[in-house]
């Protein structure tokens, strides 16, 4: 005999899980308060057709009406479970028997009195499938049937029983069993069974029966009817029911909390290779990620019962919800139960799953609310975990670029020979002096030609000592990312890289940066907090560093590129366009345009009666007005240092590149 079948329940006491039907029913037969006609409704295999015979047997009990029936008298006997019925009890399955003919039939018999029992009693399985002719046809009688005559309707779907026939009724919903009674029951079976089980294989049997005892008891007669002597096994459970292994479940939970895709498309590899089946792995999943869901909500949902796990995958959900967002599992929610429906019938369920799997990872692909949120929620977490530091600022929040960060190791201090040395400059009737490093341009050079003879080699001043922090980039790095660090600039006061478009990187020392620019109103304008709090603030967008900014006036002949090979050069032609004053700057006190300039270096806050006059200070918008109509010239709009090189070189000593070979 079936499971099911062999543990039917008697009495209303040995009803599981139903007691808010079994206790008013109890008290309502003990008190003789009976009604001619009963509605039991729930889901399949909850018990109401069970309850409907307990109901029956009650009523017809010698010692009854009784809650609690002898169970030796005929009645008793007729109607225990897997007894042969009795001639006073009629079950009738509506399914089968639900036309007009047939609620006529009933209705004949109804008026019989009964042959050895208290009531006659009809019980309508199925009764939502009683056509509405047939329920008119009972109408009247259960409206008003005879004193000895008692109808109890059973089925899943009340509102499909005619409405007028409902409210007649007395109204009883039965429920699905919650987990931890299922499990008792279970439990209790397995014992009197004598069949030893897994405590892991009841979770799957219980998940297999949907809460319906009826169901979970045939699952569990199956699993036993295939035990060995080692009883009732995880695995063999497993690849019964074909539940997911909860391990794959883990390891997907896993590879989404931790964005790794790789991890992921392997769960579900092996997952086909395993013979699971995709569209029952996501239904597991979507289970998975509900109960996450009640666990970071309601961390002791195991112990109220909300969640049905053992307690050691209780504590490992615990902590996977804690690892992902509610916004997230929201989203994940949301497109595993759109991707089963796309599963229904499909031909290809992998793949439809390996796409449901992408869409959980890429949430940037959509723009939809719950899509923002989880990426909201991935930046939040990424600032919760690595929070910013005075020391390293921009630990967690480095914008992305495409160039790798710089190494965190030390930089060695870069030799001289690694310097980009400068060219000789090709023998010219003009000597060359060496050209210092200094904060005013070099005076011109004669005019009248000197004899032809090999010019001496231009040397650099030496570069002053860098200091290298280590952990730290050095100055020849940030030239390498300069124009990074300018956009970032751009991005915050155009006038500042307007500004920044001649300056170049000097050297470093410590934690400040130095600048170098040829304009010494423009170096000053650097220098104020406003724009060097800009140049900081990009810098450590960029490399990740906190320095302070500083520009110094005057090119840095060091850090400025030159021709490689000599070439011959002709005579060198006067200067009649260096350092022009800038427009509305006024004329200079002599008819040239040339400024007169003194031979030494000069303090830039006293520039001496020969410098040129600091013109009048213009805000940041004049700036960028003039700087776009050509108004500031060389000071705004300069091109390229290397081309600037060449033109100083031509204006200077006269000389010009070699033309391409």
């Amino acid at each position: 005999m079936a499971l099911y079948r062999k543990y039917r329940p008697a009495t209303f006491a040995e009803v599981v899980g139903q007691e808010h039907v079994t206790e008013p029913l109890s008290v309502a037969l003990s008190t003789g308060r009976i009604n001619h006609a009963y509605l039991f409704s729930g889901p399949r295999g909850c018990g109401k057709t069970s309850s409907a015979r307990i109901l029956a047997r009650s009523l017809n009990c010698e010692q009854g009406p009784t809650a609690t029936p002898c169970g030796v008298c005929d009645s008793c006997v007729g109607l225990a479970p897997g007894g042969a019925g009795t001639l006073d009890v009629v079950e009738l399955d509506a399914a089968s028997h639900g036309g007009v003919d047939d609620a006529r039939e009933l209705r004949d018999r109804a008026f019989y009195s009964p042959a050895s029992s208290r009531f006659r009693v009809f019980i309508i399985d199925e009764a939502h499938m009683v056509t509405t002719q047939g329920f008119n046809a009972l109408l009247k009688i259960v409206e008003e049937p005879p004193e000895h005559l008692v109808f109890i309707f059973a089925t899943t779907e009340p509102e499909k029983v005619l409405a007028t026939i409902r409210s007649r009724t007395h109204h009883y919903p039965f429920r699905l069993l919650p987990p931890a009674t299922m499990r008792g029951l279970l439990e209790k079976i397995c014992e009197q069974e004598q069949v030893s089980v897994e405590p892991a294989v009841y979770p799957l049997v219980i998940r297999a029966g949907g809460g319906s005892p009826r169901d979970s008891l045939s699952v569990l007669d199956q699993l036993l009817a295939g035990a060995g002597p080692e009883g009732v096994t995880y695995p063999r459970a497993l690849s019964l029911l074909g539940v997911t292994d909860v391990a794959l479940i883990d390891d997907a939970v896993d590879a989404l909390a931790a964005d790794d895709g790789a991890a992921l498309f392997g769960t579900v590899h092996r997952l086909v290779d395993a013979g699971h089946d995709p569209r029952r792995f996501a239904i597991d999943l979507l289970e998975r990620v509900r109960d996450l869901i009640l666990l970071r909500e309601i961390p002791d949902a195991g112990d109220r019962g909300l969640v049905d796990a053992p307690g050691d995958v209780v504590e490992r959900m615990r902590d996977e919800a804690e690892r992902i967002g509610p916004a997230t599992l929201a989203r994940y929610a949301e497109i595993i139960h759109t991707g089963l429906g796309d599963m229904r019938g499909a031909t290809a369920p992998r793949l439809l799953l390996e796409v449901m799997c992408a869409r959980m990872l890429l949430p940037s692909a959509s723009d939809a609310e719950s899509a923002v949120l989880q990426r909201l929620e991935r930046v939040e977490r990424r600032m919760t975990i690595t929070p910013p530091t005075e020391e390293e600022p921009a630990s967690a929040f480095k914008r992305p670029s495409p160039r790798p960060t710089p190494e965190p190791a030390p930089a060695p201090a870069r030799p001289r020979a690694a310097e980009p040395a400068p060219a000789v400059v090709s023998s010219t009737p003009a000597p060359v002096a060496p050209a210092p490093v200094a904060a005013t341009p070099v005076a011109p050079a004669p005019s009248a030609p000197a004899p032809a003879a090999a010019a001496p080699q231009a040397l650099p001043e030496p570069e002053p000592q860098r200091t290298v922090v280590a952990g730290q980039p050095d100055a020849a790095t940030v030239r390498t990312v300069w124009s990074e660090v300018r956009s970032a600039v751009r991005e915050r006061s155009r006038t500042t890289e307007v500004m920044l478009s001649s300056a170049t990187v000097r050297r470093l020392e410590g934690d400040t940066l130095v600048l170098s620019h040829d304009s010494e109103p423009l170096a000053k304008r650097l220098t104020e907090s406003r724009n060097a709090d800009v140049v900081r603030e990009a810098l450590r967008d960029v490399l990740g560093v906190n320095w302070n900014v500083v520009c110094e006036a005057g090119a840095d002949r060091a850090e400025v590129p030159v021709p490689a090979h000599p070439a011959a050069t002709p005579p060198p032609a006067p200067a009649t366009h260096r350092y022009t004053r800038p427009s509305g700057g006024g004329a200079p006190s002599s008819g040239s345009d040339e400024v007169p300039l003194p031979d030494g270096p000069t303090d830039p806050d006293d520039p001496g009666p020969g410098a040129m006059p600091e013109p009048e200070p213009v805000d940041e918008e004049s700036m960028l007005a003039e700087a776009a109509s050509g108004e500031l010239g060389d000071l705004a709009g300069r091109r390229d240092p290397e081309e600037a090189a060449l033109e100083l070189l031509a204006a200077e000593l006269g000389a010009k590149p070699l033309d391409a070979r």
